[in-house]
C-alpha cells in the first residue's frame, strides 16, 4: 500500500447537504470520508476513528466545536485539522488556530478550495518527521507503532500516542537539549504559552516512570538546566 493508501477524512459538520456534498467530492477525489453530525460523534470519532485529516465545523448540535479540536489535540497530536466557519467568525477561526488547527475555510467555498486545502495540509503533514520506528534505551525499546515499550526482562509498558511522540520527536533530534516550547509547537502544535509548558512537565514525569528512569538522576530523558530535556545518548 505504501503512501498510495486511501487517506480516511472525517467529516465533522451537522448541515446533512452540505456533508454529504463534502464527502462525495472527497469520495471523487479519492478520499475515504467518514462523517460525524454531532457533538457527541465528533467526540468519539476525533479520538477513536482511524482518520488522517478532520474537516471540523465547529458550530455543532450538542457541543462546541472548539472542544472538539481540543480532545483531538490532546489525544492525537499529530492529527491534522482544518476548521470551517461561516462569514464573520473571526473569533472562532482565531480561537481554532490557537486550538491548534492547521488550516481553516469559510463557508461558503468551492470544492476545489477544499482539495486543495486538504492536500496542502495532508502533504505538510506528512513532512513532520515521523519516520523513527523505534529506539532503544537502557533497560529496553520503544516501539512507536505498536505504542509499547519493551523491557529486556520481558515486561511490557503501553504508551498513548502523545508520550510515544514525545519520545519519538526526542529521539529524532539526538543529543540536542529540546525547549518546553518546541515540544508544544513540535508534538503538539500549539503556540507556546507558559501554563501549558506545565503540562510539558507532566507529561515528561509520567514518560520517565513508565520507562522506569530514575527521577532524582534520571538516566533516559535528561532535564538541561534552562534548555529543556533531551534524550540520553545511551539511548539511540
Amino acid at each position: 500500500m505504501g503512501s498510495m493508501a486511501t487517506r480516511n477524512i472525517l467529516v465533522v459538520e451537522d448541515d446533512a447537504a452540505i456533508r454529504r456534498g463534502v464527502a462525495d467530492a472527497l469520495r471523487f477525489a479519492g478520499y475515504e470520508p467518514l462523517e460525524a453530525s454531532t457533538f457527541q460523534e465528533a467526540m468519539r470519532c476525533a479520538v477513536r476513528s482511524p482518520c488522517d485529516l478532520m474537516l471540523l465545523d465547529l458550530v455543532l448540535p450538542g457541543g462546541d466545536g472548539l472542544t472538539v479540536l481540543a480532545e483531538a489535540r490532546m489525544a492525537r497530536p499529530t492529527l491534522p485539522v482544518i476548521i470551517v466557519t461561516s462569514r464573520g467568525q473571526e473569533e472562532e477561526r482565531v480561537a481554532g488556530l490557537k486550538f491548534g488547527a492547521d488550516d481553516y475555510i469559510t463557508k461558503p467555498f468551492s470544492v476545489k478550495e477544499m482539495l486543495a486545502r486538504v492536500e496542502a495540509v495532508l502533504r505538510r503533514s506528512a513532512e513532520r518527521p515521523l519516520q523513527l520506528d523505534s529506539v532503544s534505551f537502557p533497560g529496553g525499546r520503544a516501539d512507536f507503532r505498536r505504542l509499547e515499550l519493551r523491557f529486556d526482562d520481558g515486561q511490557r509498558e503501553e504508551l498513548s500516542e502523545r508520550e510515544s511522540e514525545l519520545l519519538r520527536y526526542l529521539a529524532q533530534n539526538p543529543g540536542r537539549a529540546i525547549s518546553r516550547d518546541e515540544l508544544l509547537a513540535r508534538v503538539w502544535r500549539l503556540p507556546s504559552n507558559a501554563a501549558r509548558t506545565r503540562t510539558i512537565d507532566m507529561q515528561v514525569a509520567r514518560l520517565r516512570e513508565k520507562l522506569r528512569d530514575s527521577v532524582e538522576e534520571p538516566r533516559v530523558i535528561l532535564t538541561v538546566r534552562g534548555k529543556g530535556y533531551m534524550l540520553a545518548a545511551a539511548a539511540q
